[in-house]
């Protein structure tokens, strides 16, 4: 959309919709080559000045405002996030040169964003990228395919880019997915959520506190900054209103475990890091298992009131995490459960890790990327099947690609208490026998927990605020003694097939013996304590 703004200055106003994708350097020569292929024009170099405040006024409310020379030609750019991870706003102005003018704004939807800011604008960061643009058209509209090579720069720091992005030029948000799905399959594309923008930023601000650190520190504190930079992505809450549908409710519930899932799994999948450097660890997969976790839970909690996604994405969810539940069993062993061991006086025995898939194969498998871009794609509400994508097939061709929607949907406390309710009915009832269950028994109960607890946590907006902290301490203490038991459990299996060639095994089997009793008394006694809380169930008024 053009128009112009109260300054008389001329401005395109543009709902972007685009797709992110890492490129694995494996596939960098190939990735040239099909751009080659379509004919596309010769490489254009783009240099880009980012601004914001020095406190991050515009990143902290997820806006970004750059000066980009486009060949011979400067144009000034706002962006803010949009509804879903796929959107953003976009404003753009052309410009003289490089001096930032913010009085084009005026009578544009930046105006009340800048309006709030109380320091000044300056570079915060800059970005140099050599790009390639294609035209790809589709049964669905047209994509403008772009190949990123260059760097971001702050202060001295520098991170390498490389990436696709396909952005929708005409037709239907459908023709994003079929152009990303087919490109995915071909080159072992990875998913990345982060912009230049955010990436940016995250670069200015380890910069910051890397020049701020006495010399004698630096090296510490950019090791830390690095680390920092790639941390793991958390859980995060979402608001719910007591009149929220349940098929936005489950939306809203999706988007933010699918964010979670996928800020895990770009770090692990290292696309952006050369062959053998390794970006993301033993949390991430932690992670990124929690947020699949989460997602399964919400699936549970609202089916029966809200549209669920296609078999076989809720098949590939239960068997991703599955394979990615391997990896972290492995990490747990030799860690946590190791390093009890020789704390308690285990002769020295060498760990061996099971042969198997790792967390950074996993993560960058076209298999699981096809699956995250299933997910995106249904929760952004593409019901239509699109090649290359897990829920292509998900649908039997007599079924409707959209469900009838209930003619009077239930209230989203209605929907959600008393499933939360019968779940919690049956942990309390048979974690009262929790010493005399069998080993499955048990590791079914675990999973109830957590599904409790996720549930919980997703739709904690509906209820009291203070029962909920105080449930969901108890749920948490038991989950800690649970979750202990279960890896224990792993252990003695492994423990066991060890015993007849190493006699330290049988000093790892005692110990594992002794604390699983421990544990088990305390696991009852925890059962115990959640039946006698407070249940946070009655909605808020």
């Amino acid at each position: 959309m053009s128009g112009i703004s109260r300054h008389g200055s001329p401005f395109v106003l543009m709902l972007e919709q685009e797709l992110k994708f890492s490129v694995p350097w494996a596939a960098r020569k190939a990735v040239a080559g099909q751009f080659a292929s379509l004919s596309s024009p010769p490489r254009m170099r783009l240099r880009a000045l980012y601004f914001d405040t020095p406190d991050r006024q515009l990143a902290r409310q997820r806006a970004a405002i750059r000066l980009r020379q486009e060949g011979r030609r400067w144009v000034q750019t706002f962006k803010m996030a949009g509804a879903d991870a796929m959107s953003r706003v976009e404003l753009n102005h052309p410009s003289p040169g490089r001096a930032l003018d913010l009085s084009v704004y005026a009578g544009t939807p930046a105006e009340a964003v800048l309006a709030g800011l109380s320091a000044e604008l300056g570079v915060r960061y800059e970005t140099d990228v050599w790009r390639r643009a294609a035209a790809v058209r589709t049964r669905a509209g047209m994509v403008e395919a772009a190949y990123d090579e260059g760097t971001i720069r702050a202060q001295g720091l520098e991170l390498p880019v490389c990436e696709l992005e396909f952005e929708l030029v005409s037709g239907r948000p459908q023709a994003l997915f079929i152009v990303a799905g087919r490109w995915l399959a071909r080159h072992g594309l990875v998913l990345d959520l982060r912009s230049k923008a955010e990436r940016g930023d995250g670069l200015a601000n380890a910069a910051v506190r890397i020049a701020a650190a006495p010399l004698d520190e630096r090296p510490q504190v950019r090791e830390a900054e690095i680390a920092a930079f790639w941390a793991p992505r958390f859980a995060a809450g979402i608001d719910l209103a007591q009149g929220e549908t349940p098929d936005r409710a489950l939306a809203a519930m999706t988007a933010e475990c699918f964010e979670q899932i996928a800020r895990n799994a770009a770090p692990l999948a290292a696309a952006d890091a050369p062959p053998g450097v390794r970006l993301g660890g033993a949390e991430h997969v932690h992670q990124l298992r929690v947020g699949m976790r989460r997602l399964r839970s919400a699936w549970k909690l609202l089916d029966g009131n809200a549209e669920l996604p296609p078999a076989v994405l809720q098949d590939g969810a239960r068997r991703h995490f599955a394979d990615f539940g391997r990896v972290r069993d492995q990490d747990v062993m030799g860690g946590e459960v190791l390093s009890a061991l020789v704390g308690a006086g285990m002769p020295p025995l060498t760990w061996q890790p099971e042969a198997g898939t790792d967390a950074a194969t996993l993560a960058s498998s076209t298999d699981f990327q096809s699956w995250l871009l299933g997910l995106l794609a249904w929760n952004v509400g593409i019901r239509e099947p699109a090649p290359s994508l897990p829920m292509a097939g998900g649908l039997p061709a007599a079924e409707p690609a959209v469900a009838p929607a209930p003619e009077r949907p239930v209230r989203l406390a209605r929907a959600i208490t008393p499933r939360l309710g019968k779940w919690h009915d049956r942990l309390v009832r048979e974690g009262r026998h929790f010493v005399r269950l069998e080993d499955e028994r048990r590791h079914a109960l675990r999973k109830l927990a957590k599904r409790l607890r996720y549930g919980l946590a997703l739709s904690a907006p509906l209820y009291r605020a203070a029962r909920v902290r105080a449930y969901r301490k108890k749920l948490a203490a038991l989950q800690d003694i649970l979750g202990e038991i279960n890896d224990l459990v792993v252990a003695r299996t492994h423990y066991a097939s060890l015993a007849d060639a190493h006699a330290q095994a049988w000093f790892a089997l005692g110990w594992i013996a002794a604390r699983l009793r421990e544990l088990e008394v305390r696991a009852e006694a925890a059962f115990g304590a959640l039946a006698d809380v407070k249940v946070p169930w009655k909605a808020r008024r």
